[in-house]
């Protein structure tokens, strides 16, 4: 809807903005009844009539008694406008901004198309990440923060040592998360639903991970644990200091707390297996204590992850099988269970059809890519022990016990 103005100057910059912004022959209206004074109309009528004398614009009047009244102003040439006004138009902003945010920075050829979209974006008068034209130094932070991730050198830091190494401000990171998670996505696989620190800290950048919870019939430095211990917690670089009292039946690794404790405390109360719970979105140095794990244990011990049913669940069911390097079974995460339990999802899902090739998970995503599929916590079942039968290896866990209370 076009918009009334007592201003000339911004009747006409608003003309220019809804032509970049797509708008093909803008128009606006004067605010008759809101001019302060006969002085402030009269200053108006001349601006937009030294407008329509430069071929700017063009002036509709009112009919019957409103015939001397002007109604509306049209855009009528936007290039003599811009001149008129003295404006840069938003397509030569954009190519400005486009060589200034890349001078001279070795890029990874994915988030350099990332990057671009900002002053694609710019010259529609859009935003880009929060960002406008007047921030094309700040893009560029965040293309150099990006590429310093894909190039692993954040590994080990913090976000403000990370940050001051990459760009010599402290700060840019936590300012620009946005912006670097667009970019580094581009390149990187990173969980589809996750916020900016808990997706960069599955690529390690962090100091301190969160620990690593753990459960089963373990040995600390040798000296055996009590069964009736619900877990240890311990840092993720630490796991080489765990032990096994006996071989586990199975290591599940979980993605939700509660769920973690209700499996310990409700369905392996004898520590039949190892139950790991993997703080959500795996932290690098989890991934990397879940690897020593599954190097430790001999071959025929199954591995199992229950998620949510999800894409951000499939995502993280996907990191801890790169991480082992074994087979990984879903537990409680069928294709079966959503339909009986779950719900529409809130927005559409970015799962492709075939993208899980060659894993346990494949039919999951599958499903998930489908627009009729639902999602649900796992919050929603009951924990039980995995099934460990042969005919369970050979597909996903369905669901075929009473799992709802």
């Amino acid at each position: 809807m076009a918009r009334k103005f007592t201003d000339a100057a911004a009747l006409l910059h608003d003309l220019l903005d809804r032509r970049e912004g797509g708008t093909e022959a803008p128009f606006a209206y004067p605010d008759h009844a809101a001019f302060p004074t006969v002085i402030a109309a009269d200053a108006f009528m001349k601006a937009i009539a030294a407008a329509k004398r430069a071929g700017c614009v063009a002036l509709v009047h009112g009919t019957g008694r409103k015939r001397d009244e002007l109604k509306l102003v049209r855009l009528t040439d936007a290039d003599a406008l811009y001149a008129h006004l003295g404006r840069e138009p938003s397509h030569e902003m954009a190519d400005r901004a486009r060589s200034e945010m890349l001078k001279d920075l070795d890029v990874h050829p994915a988030v350099r198309d990332a990057a671009l979209a900002a002053p694609d974006a710019w010259s529609r008068k859009r935003t880009w990440c929060n960002l406008g034209p007047d921030d094309v130094q700040a893009v560029r932070t965040a293309i150099m923060l990006a590429q310093a991730i894909v190039d692993g050198r954040h590994l080990g830091l913090d976000y403000r040592t990370f940050s001051r190494k990459a760009t010599g401000n402290s700060k840019a990171l936590e300012r620009l998360e946005a912006a670097v998670l667009r970019l580094v996505g581009a390149a990187i696989d990173l969980p589809p639903a996750a916020g900016p620190r808990a997706a960069l800290a599955t690529l390690g950048l962090e100091r301190f991970s969160p620990p690593l919870l753990l459960t089963g019939a373990l040995t600390l430095d040798g000296t055996a644990l009590p069964l009736s211990l619900p877990y240890l917690g311990l840092p993720p670089g630490e796991i080489g200091r765990i032990g096994f009292n006996r071989t586990p039946a199975y290591v599940l690794t979980i993605e939700n707390f509660a769920s973690f404790n209700r499996h310990v405390l409700e369905a392996d109360h004898d520590r039949t297996g190892l139950t790991i719970y993997v703080g959500g979105y795996p932290s690098l140095a989890t991934q990397r204590a879940l690897s020593a794990v599954a190097a430790a244990l001999p071959g025929q011990v199954p591995f199992l992850h229950w998620s949510d049913i999800d894409p951000d669940g499939t995502w993280i069911f996907r990191t801890v099988e790169r991480a082992i390097e074994r087979p990984l079974r879903p537990h409680l995460m069928g294709r079966e269970l959503a339909e009986a339990y779950g719900e529409r999802p809130s927005r559409a899902s970015q799962l492709r059809a075939g993208e899980a090739a060659g894993s346990m998970i494949s039919d999951l995503v599958d499903y998930l890519a489908g627009p009729n599929a639902k999602v649900m916590e796992q919050e929603e079942v009951n924990p039980m022990l995995p099934d460990l039968s042969p005919r369970a290896a050979a597909q996903t866990a369905a669901g075929r016990r009473k799992v709802v209370d």
